[in-house]
């Protein structure tokens, strides 16, 4: 038996993304993000949404670029702590021990404890309601080589990618299966 609900927003699980703005040390910020996805594999695009009234916004608005980089579990307290203060009050990199490194395209910086991160620069902006679309193109991603196996493929889960599910973080389980396998012949 199912319930109805009102409308609401619940697909889950989502990342837990430290999204990364501004152009100078002095302006530098992290907003912690779950709102964020993959629009276009090609050409590369993905996209976060902000509120407003969020202190990125304005700088992500006026440089037209940010960085979004995955979190991992030994950066979950540092997640939601950017979440919950403001950039006009805290140095969130410095308040959490976090170090912005130099980005290949962007002049954002990015996070360097972060496993995987990704260069965007904006394409466009759509006023959604509480929140706006930076709808992005992936110009860079810069990758922490601690997880690169042996054949040079990247493995992410060995990370302990962070992950949003309605309120909480959490962790990713075992891995069951891999794209395809439902339908691999047997040998």
């Amino acid at each position: 038996m199912k319930q109805d609900w009102k409308p609401g927003t619940m697909i889950y699980p989502l990342p837990a993304v430290l999204v990364s703005c501004g152009s100078t040390p002095d302006e530098y910020n992290l907003l912690t993000v779950a709102w964020t996805g993959t629009l276009c594999s090609d050409p590369p695009m993905c996209y976060i949404s902000v509120r407003r009234e969020r202190h990125s916004y304005d700088i992500i608005r006026r440089h037209m670029e940010f960085v979004i980089n995955l979190t991992t579990k030994e950066m979950a307290r540092a997640t939601d702590w950017c979440g919950v203060r403001s950039g006009k009050e805290h140095d969130k990199f410095k308040e959490m021990n976090l170090t912005p490194g130099k980005c290949s395209v962007v002049s954002a910086p990015l996070v360097e404890e972060s496993p995987l991160c990704i260069e965007c620069r904006v394409k466009e902006i759509l006023s959604l309601g509480s929140h706006d679309m930076f709808i992005a193109d992936v110009v860079n991603v810069r990758a922490d080589e601690r997880y690169m196996n042996e054949q040079g493929k990247f493995e992410l889960a060995d990370a302990s990618p962070l992950v949003y599910v309605h309120g909480g973080y959490y962790e990713l389980g075992a891995k069951i299966g891999k794209f395809g396998w439902s339908v691999e012949k047997k040998k």
